[in-house]
């Protein structure tokens, strides 16, 4: 057990943080809303009735979306954009080992199974990091424009307007805004990300060069 907890300790605190914060939202969002419905004179709602609401739904998803969006996006840049001495790029001056053909590991000791099958497996399986966040994307963008449609009708229906439908609310300037707010943020964030560490350390950090590393020194 000692030994699964230390070969797994990263994946483990993020996953365990995504819930304990994620249970937070539901909490908070749950109260919120009720304090609008009080507002607006309706009925208070249940935890087990919010969870299926428009607001929990929307407030989750798109902010999903964004950071799917933000992963894939920068996976799929790195492949053929550089920048001099970020810890977060690949050299530009010298090809990396994400770079090597891997057709001819194909008899190497421990190599996957896609690689050792060849052919559209392979190939697939090549790009699959990229595939699963664009998948991951669009499956929380669709999530989020169903949340946002039913807490856009809630509200419309609870100040006596007329409730839209999905592609009449995908055409709205309102769901775009929701998306937009986040997704300008992710590319701030990795972009401070990617400029930060060519200045600055963090020792012991895989995600920062040495401390001791010169400035124009590209990669981790």
């Amino acid at each position: 057990m000692k030994s699964f907890l230390r070969d797994n300790g990263l994946s483990l605190v993020l996953l365990a943080s995504f819930f304990a914060f994620w249970v937070a939202q539901a909490c908070t969002g749950h109260v919120v809303e009720n304090d609008n419905r009080r507002e607006h004179g309706q009925p208070a709602v249940s935890m087990q009735e919010y969870l299926r609401s428009g607001h929990f739904l929307s407030s989750s998803a798109e902010n999903w979306e964004s950071e799917f969006l933000q992963m894939g996006a920068y996976v799929m840049l790195t492949v053929f954009l550089f920048q001099r001495g970020s810890s977060e790029s690949k050299d530009p001056d010298k090809p990396g080992k994400v770079d090597r053909d891997p057709k001819a590991s194909r008899n190497k000791r421990g190599a996957p199974w896609p690689v050792r099958r060849g052919g559209w497996v392979l190939a697939l399986y090549s790009y699959s990091l990229s595939l699963a966040f664009i998948l991951l994307f669009l499956v929380s963008l669709l999530l989020h424009a169903l949340g946002s449609t039913r807490q856009y009708n809630e509200e419309q229906l609870g100040h006596g307007g007329d409730p839209v439908s999905l592609g009449e609310h995908l055409a709205s300037a309102h769901f775009w805004f929701e998306s937009f707010q986040n997704w300008q943020s992710e590319f701030l964030a990795i972009g401070s990300m990617v400029i930060l560490s060519i200045f600055l350390r963090q020792r012991g950090s895989p995600e920062s060069k040495p401390v001791d590393a010169p400035h124009h020194e590209t990669g981790a």
